[in-house]
């Protein structure tokens, strides 16, 4: 199994784990400190190693941040947490916030104290947070003090070991793109902001760059390293050797000087004191990058990680590998589904024996290199967590007469998938359909939309949720991510969100994922994902339209439906979509699953 179940969190650990860091800030002359999920390449994507706040708090959330001062500590995360972070952490140790509405900014705001000093690890808060927080320290007569490290590995005793995953080479065939033709493309990039190099602290930017994968983290094929590039010449890549065999040694070595993480800095202390400018996204770049370049002598020019674009925009290549791993994974969902429906009215199936299935269909394909995140598989109340973890302590078995929820993706060579169905086990009640039903309908205006170049994200939200809003419901989480091409499932800078402000391209993909989550019942959601389109005509309109081609190819359940909700529009929407899922996946699968998948399938 690619996923576990063991229960990763401790509420009970935040007491005394608060007290040896506690100790610790005092021995260093501190009176507070911030842990923030993040790491030093602030990703989402974090080793054991790095999960400080989870030691800290028992929180295993994907994003989040606990402060700490003067003996009292909260703990802050998103929409997404509000459920599992009163499931994981000790209220009474870290009082839970939210992330957006009450930031951790405004509580320092309400707390600070002149001569106080607050601490940070350089590398783990980015260049714009860090100016944010100077500015509430020096409004209230404190000091953000910047350490290069971390007081909690100090007192972290059973910390895992950095990791140190083989790195693969990943072939122009599937990337459609050579590393020499991308790093060109950067130089050209490093020029244009009038900079003499850039740092790369993505391993996501870094693994498209150079044409490689990794290993270091769960589902994700990263290499976690850190580069440089100069606008001309040769780039720098530091990276554990150990992650290297020979072979692709030797061929990095021809695009690039390798050096060990240990050496970054004193790469940075080189830029500086040579008076380079120096390129460097303040949104992604710890201000401890930022302090080794200007320290000696160099200057920052502040610009977008030039990889974040050309990685997302993806090329044909990539395009179809998308495609063609999307319809080996509907085939294999399919299989799935035709299981589930048999087997789910026997009251027999749990969380994890769902997911254990599911992932063995996918196995079936030979091909399959990872799950691209563990699966999120909610029944009843869980299903309403919306990034819910299942556990052997939190398993629940699958309720007859709720909708269960499972959302779940792959990585294959070829292609990375991410797709969420909400499934009837036997009869749901009218409320539960309804609600089913205007998920769909803004899940539908979506796949829909056209929209014309320079369209953001933000101006299609609403779009997802207009026909919850008239219901008096919404959902606390973005309407899409961006994906990678074979790797990370959540890819910015794109995304449709309230705070989507990129323009979306095509080549792009996305997620169209709304839902509705009634807390501690069940929860909704359905999602596919899109390619955004070329710009083309419409017959009678003035100029052309970007919109969305649907790649994911697996039914929707039409047993939760509220047909009279649905216009005529929306259920013609859904009958095409049907009749391509039963077209294109039907050959692919057997007899018994072709029959059900048709039965799935029919028009309504």
């Amino acid at each position: 199994m690619f996923q576990n179940f063991d229960d990763l969190s401790d509420p009970s650990c935040g007491a005394p784990h608060l007290v040896l860091l506690g100790t610790e800030l005092s021995r260093r002359g501190l009176d507070g400190f911030l842990i923030p999920r993040a790491d030093a390449h602030q990703g989402e994507y974090v080793p054991p190693h790095d999960c400080r706040l989870q030691w800290l708090t028992g929180f295993t959330g994907s994003a989040g941040m606990a402060a700490v001062l003067d003996g009292e500590a909260a703990i802050f995360v998103d929409g997404r947490y509000t459920i599992q972070v009163r499931e994981q952490v000790d209220m009474e140790v870290f009082p839970a916030q939210h992330l957006i509405n009450e930031p951790v900014t405004d509580w320092l705001t309400a707390r600070l104290k002149p001569g106080q000093k607050l601490g940070i690890d350089a590398m783990l808060h980015t260049v714009r947070e860090v100016r944010r927080l100077k500015k509430i320290c020096e409004d209230a007569g404190a000091e953000l003090i910047s350490l290069d490290d971390n007081p909690v590995d100090s007192v972290w005793e059973d910390r895992p070991s950095a990791p140190v995953g083989q790195v693969s080479l990943y072939s122009v065939e599937l990337a459609g793109k050579s590393a020499a033709d991308k790093i060109a493309e950067i130089h050209t990039a490093i020029t244009e902001n009038k900079a003499d190099a850039c740092v790369l602290t993505q391993p996501d930017s870094i693994a498209w760059l150079f044409n490689i994968r990794g290993s270091d983290v769960n589902h994700t094929p990263l290499p976690l390293s850190f580069a440089t590039v100069p606008s001309k010449g040769k780039p720098s890549l530091f990276i554990d050797g150990r992650k290297l065999s020979n072979s692709v040694r030797d061929a990095l070595a021809d695009l690039t000087d390798l050096a060990e993480p240990d050496e970054f800095k004193s790469g940075l202390a080189a830029l500086g004191s040579s008076g380079a400018k120096v390129m460097i996204d303040p949104a992604l770049a710890g201000i401890g990058i930022a302090n080794a370049i200007t320290e000696p002598g160099g200057s920052l020019v502040e610009a977008q990680d030039p990889v974040l674009l050309p990685k997302a925009v993806k090329n044909e290549t990539e395009l179809q590998g998308a495609r063609e791993a999307h319809l080996r994974d509907a085939a294999a969902y399919v299989n799935f589904l035709c299981w589930f429906d048999e087997e789910a009215p026997k009251g027999e199936l749990d969380e994890i024996s769902v997911a254990e299935k599911l992932e063995a269909f996918r196995r079936e394909t030979g091909v399959l290199k990872d799950i691209s995140f563990d699966t999120i598989s909610g029944a009843g109340p869980n299903g309403a967590i919306c990034h819910y973890r299942v556990s052997r302590t939190s398993n629940l078995p699958i309720p007859v007469g709720k909708p269960f929820l499972i959302d779940s993706g792959a990585q294959y060579e070829d292609g990375t998938t991410d797709i969420t169905r909400t499934l009837a086990v036997g009869d749901v009640s009218a409320e539960m359909k309804k609600h089913f039903t205007l998920v769909l309908k803004g899940h539908i205006a979506i796949s829909t939309a056209k929209f014309p170049e320079g369209t953001s994200g933000a101006q299609l939200d609403t779009l997802a949720r207009i026909d919850l809003w008239k219901a008096g419901l919404d959902f606390d989480h973005g309407t899409g991510h961006g994906v990678g091409a074979y790797l990370g499932v959540h890819e910015g800078p794109q995304r449709i969100a309230k705070t989507g402000t990129v323009p979306l391209k095509s080549g792009m993909i996305l997620s169209n994922e709304p839902g509705y989550y009634p807390a501690g019942e069940y929860g909704i959601r359905l999602e596919n994902l899109e390619i955004v389109t070329e710009a083309r005509d419409i017959k009678g309109g003035e100029r052309p339209m970007l919109g969305f081609e649907t790649i994911t190819l697996v039914p929707m359940d039409r047993r939760l439906l509220d047909v009279s909700l649905l216009s005529e529009f929306e259920r013609d929407w859904l009958n095409r979509y049907h009749l391509r899922v039963r077209e294109m996946v039907g050959p692919l699968i057997g007899a018994k699953e072709r029959i059900w998948l048709e039965q799935a399938t029919e028009t309504i």
